[in-house]
């Protein structure tokens, strides 16, 4: 346990934040064992009426409505990500604080979720739609742990600081994050730019020469460099279950371009170059 609260400030005394670290963990790691074995949330190409690849490989698919239906996918990743940033936005004057490592995590979290919204309205070329069921199960889960970060860390304020300082680490891996993730996020457009069409196609530049999510291996990044800023137990239960669900998430896109396909390397790796 001493080793533990080297690097973590102790369990706060809150059921919900304690419950909620285990819940979000088990039920991120769930959904990203369902994306290893087919069962998608569905957006992007996973959801069923976006399976539109120029490939001749590629055969049609009877599209599935789904329960709740579905809106186009720039509303749906808009709702995905503003209520985070209202959360972290609002968090500067509902819970005013001068502590360094709070102010950190704050900005970090509005900056994260800001840059998102600027990519869903600049950046990312939108062919398709989102079903309302996942945008609403992604929406709470960001909102939520966006919320339960920021009230986690408000219990560390006056405790002795961990024995290993991870804040100069986490704002370095956040900055490589960030950027990393919004470079091939612009790759990814511009791949769509080339020829005006809406079909998906064999990303190429940067780290997609290596694997086919590195925004995901970003994006995993700047989770993690929420936690080292914050050090707190809600923070690295996030930041494992993200992981797990990317994981999952990036293993069923490496899947899907294969099956889409004929000419896709197979030496290119679904996150981490080399290895997986």
């Amino acid at each position: 346990m001493e080793m533990v609260t080297s690097f973590v400030y102790p369990p706060p005394p809150s059921i919900l934040l304690n419950t909620m670290s285990v819940v979000g963990l088990v039920s991120l790691a769930k959904v990203g064992w369902s994306e290893v074995r087919g069962i998608h949330l569905k957006y992007s190409k996973f959801n069923n009426n976006n399976n539109k690849a120029s490939s001749p490989s590629s055969s049609p698919q009877q599209p599935q409505k789904p329960p709740l239906g579905s809106f186009s996918s720039r509303t749906g990743m808009l709702l995905l990500y503003t209520p985070a940033f209202l959360a972290a936005a609002a968090s500067f004057f509902l819970v005013p604080s001068d502590d360094l490592r709070f102010l950190l995590l704050k900005s970090a979290l509005a900056l994260h979720f800001f840059k998102r919204i600027f990519e869903v309205l600049f950046i990312h070329k939108y062919s398709g739609e989102m079903a309302i069921d996942s945008a609403l199960t992604i929406t709470t889960s960001y909102f939520s742990s966006t919320a339960l970060m920021i009230y986690s860390q408000n219990f560390t304020l006056g405790l002795t600081e961990p024995a290993f300082d991870l804040k100069p680490l986490g704002i370095v891996m956040f900055v490589v994050g960030i950027v990393g993730n919004l470079y091939h996020h612009v790759l990814l457009a511009k791949l769509r730019n080339e020829d005006g069409t809406k079909e998906y196609k064999i990303p190429k530049g940067g780290l997609f020469d290596t694997i086919i999510c590195p925004h995901y291996l970003f994006e995993i990044l700047v989770f993690w460099s929420f936690f080292m800023v914050s050090q707190t137990i809600y923070s690295f239960s996030f930041a494992m279950g993200t992981t797990f669900y990317l994981v999952g998430r990036s293993y069923a896109t490496r899947s899907w371009y294969l099956s889409k396909f004929d000419d896709f390397p197979k030496h290119i790796k679904a996150l981490i170059p080399f290895v997986f």
